[in-house]
């Protein structure tokens, strides 16, 4: 799936102008407001505020949500009314369309405390207990119902691979501080919950 994914990602960059697109990326990422991301469908329920007065996230947790296309939406839509519900600060949804959702200073419930210590993914010595909601922003990603195998849309990877630059860009986060949920946490042992996303992130540049 994961081979799959990747070229599926290799064809988008190929029709599309990238260096126009992210030129000035890095600078629009330690903006404030709500600023035009190119490439990408942003719907901002909740603007960016001086990145110096951000929360300060050391990681990224990728998620994927068990709604169906169309969810993400209102997910978001819950999780800016009250925003340390159980959830995540940025919602993607199947058509690519990205909803930030919560303000980068507060900091929603999401992950399980880190509790995966079984190396089964990644070496879990510097994670365990670590990659934790308090310095991890989550994305999630919705539409995996009824099948939680099924991987994202095309749409999904290629708003990820603008979006997870701009997050990387704005927070000062490597690459290799991205984690799907399942690297950390002990979850649903049907799939691999935010893996495929999560390889991609680690490498792209």
């Amino acid at each position: 799936m994961i081979a799959r994914l990747i070229a599926t990602l290799f064809a988008l960059a190929l029709l599309s102008p990238a260096s126009a697109q992210t030129d000035n990326l890095a600078d629009i990422a330690r903006s404030s407001g709500t600023p035009d991301i190119p490439g990408l469908k942003m719907v901002w329920l909740a603007p960016w505020g001086d990145v110096a007065k951000a929360h300060p996230w050391r990681n990224i947790i990728v998620h994927q949500t068990e709604g169906p296309a169309g969810s993400a939406r209102g997910g978001a839509l819950e999780q800016s009314k009250n925003p340390t519900r159980r959830g995540v600060t940025v919602w993607v949804e199947t058509d690519g369309t990205v909803y930030w959702a919560v303000a980068e200073t507060l900091v929603p419930t999401h992950g399980d405390g880190a509790n995966r210590n079984d190396n089964k993914y990644i070496d879990n010595k510097p994670t365990y207990r670590q990659v934790v909601r308090d310095n991890s922003i989550g994305v999630e990603f919705a539409g995996n119902y009824p099948d939680v195998a099924r991987g994202p849309t095309d749409a999904q990877i290629a708003a990820w691979r603008i979006l997870v630059r701009v997050l990387r860009a704005r927070y000062d986060i490597p690459r290799e501080r991205v984690y799907a949920h399942n690297w950390i946490d002990y979850k649903d042992a049907r799939y691999c919950e935010g893996c495929a996303l999560a390889t991609l992130a680690r490498e792209w540049e």
